[in-house]
C-alpha cells in the first residue's frame, strides 16, 4: 500500500521504481502502527504529492436533497404588518409566517407547507388591499386638496377681495 495513493501489492516489502527514483513499499504484515508523518521523512516523501502512476482517479458525488427548503415568508409579513396592516391582514401573515417557521424546525414539512402556503395568501391579499387602499386615500387627499383650494378661490373671487 502506498501513502499517495491505493494499490494491490503483494503483502511483502517491494521496492517500486518511479519516475524520480526508487523507493520502498510499506510491509503490510508489520507488527507496528504505521506513523505517516515519521515515514515521509524517513523516505523524503512530500505531504502533499501527485499521484506518479497513469491509474485513472476516480470521484464519487453524494447528492443529498433536504427538505428543510420550506420558504416561511417571515420578512414579506414583517414588511407588510409594518407598512401594509390594513384589516391586520399582515399580522395574520406574520403569526401564520411564525407557526410555518416553528414547524420546520420540530420537522413536520407538510404542517409547515400548509402555514407557508396561508401566509402566502395573506401577504398578497394584504399587499394589493394597502396598494389599492393607500392609492385610493392619495387619490382622494389630492382631490380633497383641491376642491377645498378651488372653493376658496371661489369665495374670494365672489366677495370681491376687498
Amino acid at each position: 500500500m502506498s501513502v499517495a495513493h491505493t494499490r494491490s501489492q503483494p503483502q511483502s516489502i517491494a521496492s517500486a521504481s518511479l519516475e524520480h527514483g526508487t523507493r520502498k513499499w510499506i510491509s503490510l504484515c508489520s507488527r507496528r502502527p504505521l506513523n505517516v508523518k515519521v515515514f515521509q521523512q524517513e523516505h523524503k516523501i512530500p505531504a502533499m504529492e501527485a499521484p506518479q502512476d497513469s491509474f485513472p482517479v476516480t470521484t464519487t458525488v453524494v447528492t443529498i436533497h433536504t427538505e428543510t427548503a420550506v420558504p416561511d415568508h417571515i420578512v414579506w409579513s414583517l414588511f407588510n404588518t409594518i407598512f401594509m396592516n390594513w384589516c391586520c391582514l399582515g399580522f395574520m401573515a406574520f403569526a401564520y409566517s411564525v407557526k410555518s417557521r416553528d414547524r420546520k424546525m420540530v420537522g413536520d414539512m407538510t404542517g409547515a407547507r400548509t402555514y407557508a402556503s396561508t401566509a402566502k395568501c395573506l401577504n398578497i391579499w394584504a399587499l394589493v388591499l394597502g396598494l389599492l387602499l393607500t392609492i385610493t386615500f392619495i387619490i382622494f387627499f389630492v382631490a380633497g386638496s383641491l376642491m377645498i383650494s378651488q372653493t376658496i378661490s371661489e369665495i374670494i373671487k365672489q366677495y370681491g377681495g376687498h
